[in-house]
């Protein structure tokens, strides 16, 4: 026999068997290859397409003029990849268990990036193990169609992952998981395989709890499971690429990238499961480093430093704003504006804006106590301090 011949027979083979076996050999190599959560969702979003027009409407997604686009696709997902009858989503948690959290945020001298993105870009590992996971499928399949797509394409990724059971949309407009918070990235294989749709989740945990609404810093939430990205820190950090509002600078704090205060606070994150996915640990100590040695990089640092990584999505002019208002909510004094004004001629116009800016938040915030008080009255002062 040939070798197309014996394809062929595979194929055939392959199809006949029931729909419930191919299904339950796709989430165990799903799951083989890394992704603690797989379901199976159909491809039919129509149903979110008055709530993503009154979103667009209210002029919520910012800069986001990408939002806008291809409306027609986020909710037929079939028009973006012809022939997908289903949608395979996945879950991969990406927490490394040794990261601090709150400690960071509470040190306003120390850099805080979100936890997803310490590590290698997710969008990389993740559709690296979608394609991993087509390629399974075919072997033991045969040719299919399909497409992995990772927060890449005009999909509505947390709505199809809600189909497929992997949770629901919290209050803060993230996947959660009852058994494992929602620190984790989702991804999805559109495929035209005969499988079994999962029972969506239809259960909504959060009930009275508002506690992701209240932490906001921004109060970027005008009402439960609404976003207005124009005041997340995630947005302000990474997509804006103009200046950040002025009034919105000091409520930033120490976030230079991303944002967790929301899932912080979420008590569904008790659960959380921690990753032991190499990818996703800390590069260059970025979990417990200072806003100042991170200013001090010059664009080949921070292009050799963040290659592979999210962090290149804000560019480095974007980085260096971001780490201005850092540094000027820092309250640290005469060193960091020292530090900045060093580098103010380097930068971009706007760049240079946010440097003065942060400048004259420092000199607002220097202390001015003399000098003889703290030496003749050490305890007194520590007492009003």
């Amino acid at each position: 026999m040939t070798a197309s011949g014996k394809i062929s027979q595979n194929i055939t083979s392959a199809t006949s068997e029931p729909a419930s076996v191919l299904t339950t050999k796709v989430k165990s190599w799903a799951q083989e290859l890394g992704f603690q959560g797989v379901g199976i969702s159909s491809i039919d979003l129509s149903r979110h397409r008055p709530q993503l027009e009154q979103w667009l409407k209210q002029g919520y997604q910012g800069e986001m003029q990408f939002m806008q686009r291809h409306q027609d696709l986020r909710t037929e997902p079939n028009k973006l990849h012809p022939g997908s009858l289903n949608a395979v989503c996945v879950r991969m948690d990406y927490l490394p268990p040794e990261v601090e959290t709150v400690k960071v945020l509470q040190n306003p001298e120390q850099a805080y990036i979100s936890r997803y993105a310490l590590g290698r870009d997710y969008h990389k590992v993740v559709r690296k193990r979608l394609a991993q996971l087509a390629k399974r499928i075919e072997q033991d399949y045969g040719h299919f169609n399909s497409r992995p797509f990772v927060d890449s394409a005009p999909i509505m990724e947390k709505p199809l992952a809600q189909q497929a059971g992997l949770g629901w949309q919290g209050k803060h407009s993230l996947l959660i998981d009852r058994k494992a918070g929602s620190y984790f990235v989702i991804g999805e294989l559109l495929t035209d395989l005969p499988l079994l749709t999962d029972e969506a989740y239809q259960q909504d945990h959060c009930r009275r709890c508002t506690a992701c609404m209240d932490i906001c810093p921004t109060k970027a939430f005008p009402q439960p499971y609404v976003l207005d990205a124009r005041r997340c820190i995630s947005y302000l950090t990474i997509e804006l690429k103009e200046s950040i509002p002025v009034e919105l600078r000091p409520l930033i704090g120490n976030r230079i990238f991303g944002c967790d205060d929301c899932q912080l606070v979420c008590p569904w994150n008790r659960y959380n499961h921690f990753s032991d996915e190499d990818d996703f640990k800390p590069r260059h100590s970025l979990d417990q480093v200072q806003l100042l040695e991170l200013f001090q990089w010059d664009e080949q640092q921070f292009l050799k430093n963040t290659e592979g990584s999210p962090i290149r999505r804000s560019g480095y002019q974007g980085w260096l704003r971001n780490l201005a208002v850092g540094i000027g909510n820092s309250g640290t004094g005469e060193t960091a504006i020292k530090v900045l004004m060093a580098k103010r001629e380097q930068c971009s116009g706007m760049v240079q804006e946010h440097i003065d800016w942060a400048v004259a938040e420092l000199d607002a915030k220097t202390p001015v106590l003399p000098l003889p008080l703290l030496e003749l009255q050490p305890r007194k002062v520590r007492h009003l301090l």
